[in-house]
């Protein structure tokens, strides 16, 4: 069921707290961002996701095989969603430097907090 008239929430779905905690540091915008804690069982299906289906949705998952899995459950349940990618390298978002984080969610038209954009990856910003 549709909200007429009302603009989407920005949602981000991620696996876990650590991850939500990463992407809030550097987000200069209200989001709401939903932790599956890994898996998506019936319950987290029912209460969580399916009724994120009238909002902006976008899945930052691990970059490991759990991480596809539960990117293919979702990309199932929520097919207008879009998709942000951590690096490789990194496999997991909450190994991802926050600098690296801020660019994928700058990309994708998020506000930031821009010290991180200016920031070498692997330094801290300035205060």
């Amino acid at each position: 069921m549709g909200h007429r008239g009302r603009t989407p929430r920005k949602v981000i779905i991620v696996e876990g707290k650590s991850d939500r905690d990463r992407l809030l540091a550097v987000l200069e915008e209200p989001v709401q961002v939903v932790c599956t804690r890994g898996t998506l069982s019936y319950a987290t299906l029912e209460d969580l996701i399916l009724p994120l289906q009238d909002e902006e949705v976008y899945i930052l998952v691990d970059a490991d095989e759990p991480g596809m899995k539960l990117r293919r459950q979702l990309q199932h349940e929520l097919p207008n969603a879009k998709h942000l990618y951590t690096r490789r390298v990194y496999r997991e978002v909450a190994r991802t430097p926050l600098n690296v984080l801020a660019k994928v969610l700058y990309d994708a038209h998020f506000a930031v907090d821009e010290r991180w954009l200016m920031t070498p990856e692997g330094c801290e910003p300035p205060l």
